[in-house]
């Protein structure tokens, strides 16, 4: 994973040095304007494209397309790669919108017996917690495919949920700013306990140009209510999306999170069923993989 200071010498820091770095962006915080936050995102995309070939895991949804489309408008060499199981959203959608940008792209359809299989693997190194086994299913499998292609850089949205406000708790938030601060603390158990060892198992590394600091610190200066508008999650970075080139239609896509946009918690549900039965709940279930 690619974080100032957040991966030292090839380990994770304390969550307290996370903390502790949101507080400082936090204090250099002032409000924002569109252009400003336009700028901060391209420029954090367009600094972290590497020289060689890269990936993007490309779900489908706004944050990685948005990554993509300024990819492919600065002629940069990747490979999009989308996971899921048969009929899930994210390969559906994935496959239409790399096709109507012209991206090069590579998808996994994972059969029931192949995600059981990668399910042990990734619930030894995350822990026994359906969500993070389910999306970091996703992650592992998508960085195994870009191996393949002797690919070891990839870009990743993570981060863009919560500066931009993209989760359902958003709605009903008294102040959703102040959501956003907290979420971007929980980065930390949620997200970086989660990948971290998945890319250390695989060697590979993950960029995230929506953790970017300016970036942070510019999303940050946007009142919340542009960030959630007219029922719509990401309100001000769709806006930009579109401006910048990508069509009305993807850049406003309602997106399923991982998990469900891949299938992959239906997925650990129907295993939990069949090998476990009625007992405990899934994270018992997934207790026993480890």
């Amino acid at each position: 994973m690619e974080l100032a200071g957040i991966i030292v010498d090839g380990k994770l820091v304390e969550r307290a040095v996370w903390e502790n770095h949101i507080d400082e962006l936090r204090q250099k915080t002032k409000p924002s304007t569109k252009e400003e936050l336009k700028h901060a995102v391209v420029e954090s995309i367009r600094k972290r494209i590497p020289k060689h070939k890269f990936g993007i895991m490309f779900s489908g949804g706004v944050d990685s397309v948005f990554i993509a489309m300024i990819c492919k408008q600065q002629k940069a060499d990747f490979t999009c790669y989308t996971v899921g199981l048969e009929n899930s959203n994210d390969l559906l959608h994935a496959e239409k919108i790399a096709n109507a940008l012209g991206l090069t792209w590579k998808a996994k359809v994972l059969t029931m017996d192949e995600f059981e299989q990668l399910m042990k693997k990734v619930a030894k190194l995350v822990g026994p917690n359906i969500m993070k086994v389910g999306v970091g299913s996703v992650v592992y499998a998508a960085a195994e495919m870009a191996k393949k292609d002797k690919i070891d850089v990839l870009f990743t949205g993570l981060g863009a949920e919560d500066i931009f406000a993209g989760y359902e708790k958003f709605f009903s938030a008294k102040d959703i700013n102040e959501e956003c601060w907290n979420g971007l603390k929980t980065t930390y158990e949620r997200d970086f306990l989660r990948d971290f060892p998945i890319t250390k198992a695989l060697g590979f590394k993950a960029l995230t140009p929506f953790l970017d600091s300016d970036v942070i610190v510019s999303a940050m200066g946007i009142a919340g209510e542009l960030k959630i508008k007219e029922g719509q999650k990401k309100y001000i970075f769709r806006e930009i999306a579109e401006e910048l080139g990508l069509k009305h239609e993807f850049a406003f896509r309602k997106k399923q999170a991982a998990q469900f946009g891949a299938k992959t918690q239906k997925a650990i549900l129907k295993l939990k069923k069949k090998n476990f039965g009625n007992q405990g709940n899934a994270n018992d279930y997934l207790k026993t993989l480890i």
